[in-house]
């Protein structure tokens, strides 16, 4: 373990947390940021310093760097973890373009770890492409493995692997205690990433619609009881890159799209159910658009792997602009609400970020939505 030299191409906060478990490991780490032309050496001490990119930036220490090309043809593991923030048809392309990038320098008998989640096949194009960039053979010169990284501290059991290898030394570096990680085919692994996605999506999915039809007080106050009264709209966008990632595998209709879309139009359609209970507050409350602010705080982290969170406060920000004029995205939970001379209706989008509306609350213009399933409205 120590000494192993480990490359995590990516400075994003999946990135940055399993190259800190390597490097108090022992590993011999280097983090590339793909927005510089460096690649910076993470010891031990400064990721128990740092618990995060956040922290790292903004204090800016002295670090050793390295050319980037110069570190990848070093190391004995490449992790693939970039940040991507192209949504759509896009996202592909940026995907492959990074993985090129990363790989290029690549020497034989090294492996690459691709932990960006991918849909069924994904993998199969990510070896093709690492194949022609380099030269070599899958299996024979350099190994492939696959380890979709949640957005979440929660990491895969499961390690996907070119025909199933086992690999101790990276099973060593990617666990925590005496645990080990259990090594499946990759398709095994695109097959247990895809159950887990899909089972979150259904459950929430069917929140979100039985909460719909929460309409009496009675029933609103009984539900609001529950645990699932603490899932927020951060909460229920986590994964769903990974579902519109799977949804690109497949054409057609068959029963796996018909659950797929199902968890996308749920969100969407709680998205619009959000939107109507604003524009509802604004009537039961006498309030004229032009007379009403609109704030949405979420407090996002800017340094994820993927960019759907960042994707859906624009389209929200967007959304509710066709209705009020004055709709502001706050990202940081120590805005100042308390100057505006307009009554602020602000929607609390994280469990966070409402614990601090709360605390912080001295207006009495003041009027909380909750971004959860049932959409409740605090006056």
């Amino acid at each position: 373990m120590k000494g192993t030299k480990v490359v995590v191409y990516g400075l994003s906060t999946e990135g940055y947390a399993i190259a800190s478990q390597m490097a108090i490991k022992g590993a011999d780490v280097y983090i590339i940021d793909e927005s510089t032309p460096s690649a910076i050496s993470l010891k031990a001490e400064i990721a128990k310093t740092y618990p995060n990119v956040s922290s790292l930036r903004e204090d800016e220490p002295l670090l050793v760097l390295e050319p980037i090309d110069v570190a990848i043809s070093k190391a004995q593991y490449l992790f693939f973890t970039p940040r991507i923030r192209k949504t759509g048809q896009d996202t592909k392309t940026e995907i492959h373009s990074k993985f090129k990038d990363a790989v290029t320098s690549m020497k034989k008998n090294s492996s690459v770890i691709f932990a960006v989640p991918t849909g069924f096949g994904g993998n199969n194009e990510n070896i093709s492409l690492l194949e022609h960039v380099t030269g070599f053979e899958i299996g024979k010169h350099v190994s492939y493995f696959y380890y979709p990284l949640e957005d979440h501290t929660e990491q895969p059991k499961v390690i996907g692997s070119f025909n199933g290898k086992e690999d101790p030394k990276l099973s060593e570096l990617l666990t925590a205690g005496k645990k080990t990680k259990k090594f499946v085919a990759i398709s095994s692994s695109e097959h247990f990433h895809a159950i887990n996605i899909l089972s979150r999506f259904s459950s929430l999915c069917s929140i979100l619609e039985v909460c719909k039809y929460a309409q009496d007080k009675t029933t609103k106050r009984d539900l609001s009881s529950d645990d699932f009264q603490e899932m927020f709209l951060d909460n229920m966008v986590s994964g769903l890159f990974d579902l519109k990632s799977l949804g690109s595998s497949f054409e057609g209709a068959n029963t796996m799209m018909y659950l797929i879309n199902g968890g996308v139009k749920g969100i969407d359609g709680y998205i619009k159910r959000l939107i109507d209970e604003i524009r509802q507050t604004l009537k039961k409350n006498d309030l004229k658009a032009s007379k009403t602010k609109i704030a949405l705080s979420w407090t996002l982290d800017q340094h994820s792997m993927r960019g759907d969170k960042i994707e859906m406060l624009d389209n929200l920000t967007s959304k509710l602009r066709d209705y009020i004029g004055d709709v502001e995205a706050y990202e940081d939970p120590n805005f100042d609400l308390f100057h505006s001379d307009k009554t602020t209706i602000v929607v609390a989008c994280s469990k966070p970020d409402f614990d601090h509306i709360e605390k912080t609350k001295q207006d009495s213009n003041l009027i909380i939505v909750k971004a959860n399933p049932l959409c409740e409205v605090i006056q």
